[in-house]
C-alpha cells in the first residue's frame, strides 16, 4: 500500500502554465545570449562592474572564500546535484514509475549537454585576475554550476509536488532550493570564476528545461494509462 505522501495528486503544474513558463525562461535566455554574443557593451559594463567589486571584497576576505569554495566544490557541486536527482531516479524505477524516472534523467542530461554545447559554441572567456581566489575549466557562458543547480533542483521539487508533499516538507524543500540555486549563482560569481550573466543565463535555462519537461511529460501521460507508481 503507497503512503498518501508518495501518491500522484492534482497539484502539479498544469501542461499550458509549464509550457508558458518554458518559453519565457527560453524567451529571456535567448535575448541574454545574443547580447552577450554581441557583448553589447552596457551589459558587459554591468558584468565587469559587479566582477571587479566582489573579487576585491574576496581577496581581502580569504575564510569567506574558503567557505565559498566549499560550498561550490561540495554542497552545491553540478555532480552533487546529479547524484540527489540520480537517487530520485532510481527510486521512481524501483517504484515502478519508469516512464517518469525516464523523464527526469533524460531532462538532467539534457540540461548537461545543452550547457556543454553552448559553452564550445560561445566561448566566452572566463574573467582573468592577477590574484585569482579560485580556478575553472572551460568556456564561462552559460554556468554549469548555475543551470544544474535550478535543473536538479526544479525537478526535485517537481516530483514532491507531484506525489503530494506536505506543507512542513513542501516549505522546507522550496526554502533549501531557494537557498542552493541563489547560492551557487553568488559563489560563482564572488570567487571570480564567472561573470554574472554566467551566472543568470545557465539559470534561465534550467527553468526552461524543467518547464518543459513538466509539460511533456504531464502530455504524454494524458495519453497513458497511470503508471504503477504515480
Amino acid at each position: 500500500m503507497h503512503s498518501p505522501h508518495l501518491t500522484r495528486t492534482d497539484r502539479s503544474p498544469r501542461p499550458a502554465a509549464a509550457l508558458t513558463a518554458g518559453t519565457a525562461g527560453l524567451a529571456l535566455f535567448v535575448v541574454l545570449l545574443a547580447l552577450v554574443a554581441a557583448q553589447w557593451p552596457p551589459l558587459m559594463a554591468l558584468d565587469r562592474t559587479v566582477a571587479d567589486s566582489l573579487h576585491r571584497h574576496a581577496v581581502a576576505e580569504p575564510g569567506l572564500v574558503r567557505a565559498n569554495r566549499v560550498l561550490t566544490d561540495w554542497f552545491w557541486d553540478p555532480w552533487t546535484m546529479r547524484a540527489l536527482v540520480a537517487v530520485a531516479v532510481v527510486a521512481l524505477w524501483w517504484r515502478g514509475a519508469r516512464l517518469l524516472a525516464l523523464w527526469v534523467a533524460a531532462a538532467s542530461l539534457l540540461g548537461s549537454l545543452l550547457q556543454q554545447g553552448l559553452k564550445a559554441a560561445l566561448d566566452r572567456e572566463r574573467p582573468r585576475w592577477p590574484d585569482p581566489v579560485d580556478t575553472a575549466h572551460f568556456a564561462a557562458f552559460p554556468s554549469g554550476h548555475a543551470m544544474t543547480a535550478v535543473v536538479s533542483c526544479g525537478l526535485l521539487l517537481w516530483l514532491l509536488r507531484l506525489y503530494g508533499a506536505g506543507p512542513a516538507l513542501w516549505a522546507g524543500a522550496v526554502a533549501v532550493a531557494v537557498v542552493s540555486v541563489i547560492g551557487v549563482a553568488v559563489t560563482r560569481v564572488y570567487l571570480g570564476v564567472h561573470w554574472l550573466t554566467d551566472v543568470v543565463g545557465g539559470a534561465l535555462l534550467g527553468v526552461a528545461v524543467v518547464a518543459f519537461t513538466v509539460a511533456g511529460y504531464a502530455r504524454s501521460v494524458s495519453r497513458r494509462a497511470p503508471e504503477p507508481g504515480v
